[in-house]
């Protein structure tokens, strides 16, 4: 009983380490993460932190896979409990937004950040990037899918151009909010992922 408790309590700290490593990472980027820096935010000893990853590139592996986790519990999952096809896909849309929006990410999305710096740096970090991202964009072009087939989208629609136009729709709500200061961007995004339903809807 009392190894199970020690498990349970070694769990908790490992995901209060990674929390802070994905709020750290979404303000300053993955470059911004080192054990140092991680130590710091989270007053925990440098030796500390190693016991916990071993190097920073397993730090910044595991970090990435927190923060997809965290990410399907926010994004995806609750927008299951929506009925399939559009009002499943419209959840999504307002979920991501809520995410990227999130007082928990002080600067958005961190896989954002991450996919920012790490585009042309081959190797694990990259890979792991670009992995998380095609699985949702996979996520996206299913409940497209789905729309299809409970007749709200017309036969023809391209999901894969659905998703690509919905990615690029909430890349530039974090360009426009984040960088501009653009108090309008969450509204137009909302406007742009109608008239994108609109533009495919079945008549």
């Amino acid at each position: 009983m009392a190894a199970a408790t020690a498990t349970t309590k070694g769990e908790r700290t490992r995901a209060a380490i990674l929390d802070e490593g994905v709020r750290i990472v979404s303000q300053a980027g993955l470059d911004g993460l080192t054990i140092g820096t991680l130590a710091e935010a989270t007053g925990m000893s440098k030796s500390g932190l190693f016991a916990h990853f071993g190097s920073r590139d397993e730090l910044l592996l595991a970090v990435l896979a927190h923060g997809e986790d965290r990410f399907t519990e926010i994004v995806i999952k609750p927008a299951m409990d929506h009925p399939r096809g559009v009002p499943r896909l419209r959840a999504m849309f307002v979920n991501w937004l809520d995410w990227t929006e999130s007082a928990d990410l002080p600067g958005g999305c961190p896989m954002i950040a991450g996919a920012a710096e790490y585009d042309d740096r081959p190797g694990a970090v990259r890979d792991a990037i670009a992995s998380g991202q095609r699985a949702w964009i996979e996520v996206l072009k299913r409940t497209v899918n789905q729309a299809i087939e409970q007749g709200q989208l017309a036969p023809d629609t391209d999901p894969e151009q659905i998703a690509f136009e919905m990615f690029g729709i909430a890349l530039v709500v974090h360009h426009h909010r984040r960088l501009l200061g653009y108090t309008k961007a969450r509204s137009r995004a909302l406007e742009a992922f109608e008239a994108l339903v609109a533009r495919s809807a079945r008549h």
